[in-house]
């Protein structure tokens, strides 16, 4: 469980970080997992229902190059265990209640040499809410760093409670929107690293420069009676039940 003071942080700064909190024959478990995702993924030469291509400066797929798995959970059930560790859930436990569902599950290999996920952007964003129910969690299977684009964050940026405008970029993955850089903190973390924070709160990545892979999966934990008009319980297909009812 969570003590008093990191609860105290995450309502002011808007995340936690849990160093090296998967490690040993664990990690190894599920960084083989993505490995075999990420072969798979880079068999591809074209985009497929789940799986995304890196973009070429024209905006068209690049294959071989994966970008992303969209629904890593739906794809490869291995993964929902990882969703369901108890020394995770044990900690969100503390923000979101003792039912609760993951949902919008995915995995970034962040491949050398220019791998992307997302820049600046917010996550609730893309729900359509600014509830602040909801706790996304990345979890990252390899060191991450300033080199291979590691997380992130704009701390206190969640207590407005706005959305802000969002943009896109045809070249580019998702959308995302500007920030005041000088306002931003690199998370620069080991293997095995879970980070939580609030689905309001200004986050995103640069784009990975080094010769290594940066891989990381995230998904976002609500109150499983939390009603979702695009995520409906029992009705799409990447809402999942880890705990409780």
């Amino acid at each position: 469980m969570l003590t008093d003071d990191q609860v105290k942080q995450f309502q002011k700064k808007g995340y936690l970080v849990f160093e090296r909190l998967i490690q040993g024959e664990k990690l190894a478990h599920y960084k083989g997992v993505f490995d075999e995702l990420v072969e798979q993924g880079c068999s591809l030469t074209e985009e497929q229902s789940n799986w995304a291509l890196e973009l070429d400066a024209t905006g068209a797929p690049s294959p071989g190059l994966l970008h992303k798995v969209q629904g890593v959970c739906v794809v490869d059930d291995r993964v929902l265990e990882l969703a369901k560790e108890p020394a995770i859930l044990d900690r969100v436990e503390a923000l979101v209640g003792p039912n609760i569902d993951a949902f919008g599950t995915k995995f970034f290999p962040k491949l050398p040499n220019g791998g992307t996920s997302t820049h600046w952007h917010q996550d609730n964003y893309y729900f359509g809410t600014n509830s602040d129910c909801i706790v996304s969690c990345g979890i990252y299977l390899e060191d991450a760093d300033t080199e291979n684009g590691c997380l992130r964050v704009i701390p206190e940026s969640h207590h407005s409670m706005e959305i802000v405008a969002h943009k896109k970029n045809p070249a580019m993955h998702g959308s995302w929107t500007d920030v005041d850089e000088s306002q931003a903190v690199d998370l620069v973390i080991p293997a095995g690293t879970v980070v939580v924070f609030s689905a309001n709160l200004l986050h995103g990545s640069n784009d990975n420069f080094s010769d290594r892979t940066r891989y990381s999966t995230a998904w976002h934990y609500i109150p499983g009676d939390l009603q979702m008009d695009r995520f409906v319980r029992g009705e799409y297909e990447d809402r999942h039940i880890v705990r409780g009812n």
